[in-house]
């Protein structure tokens, strides 16, 4: 059974800092590109950040230069730093292999960034 759980979010003033968790189970991690998703209120679920199991990285135009997707594979667990945030970075954020597997979304993790 593949589980994925995701952490670190809060509240945050525009500007500041946060650091989002992934810890997987299962199968999905191994081998996998692995990426941070993120869905805010009455928007679609949109990919901003994927890393190779290698470690290499690809970003969204939007968040480019401002957050970092990292990856333990000993802990098989994913990061993403966010760093610069703003007001529009709001939303639930996931983790999930490239392309997803429809049966393992975790809760996600709510960040909020206040102006």
């Amino acid at each position: 059974q593949v589980q994925l759980v995701e952490s670190g979010g809060g509240l945050v003033q525009a500007g500041g800092s946060l650091k989002l968790t992934c810890a997987a189970s299962g199968n999905i991690f191994r081998g996998n590109t692995m990426g941070w998703y993120r869905q805010a209120p009455g928007k679609q679920r949109e990919l901003v950040a994927r890393i190779t199991f290698g470690g290499s990285t690809n970003y969204g135009d939007s968040v480019s230069g401002r957050f970092t997707i990292s990856r333990d594979n000993a802990k098989n667990t994913v990061y993403l730093q966010m760093n610069s945030l703003k007001p529009d970075d709001t939303a639930v954020y996931y983790c999930n292999a490239i392309p997803p597997s429809s049966t393992s979304w975790g809760q996600g993790t709510q960040v909020t960034v206040s102006s």
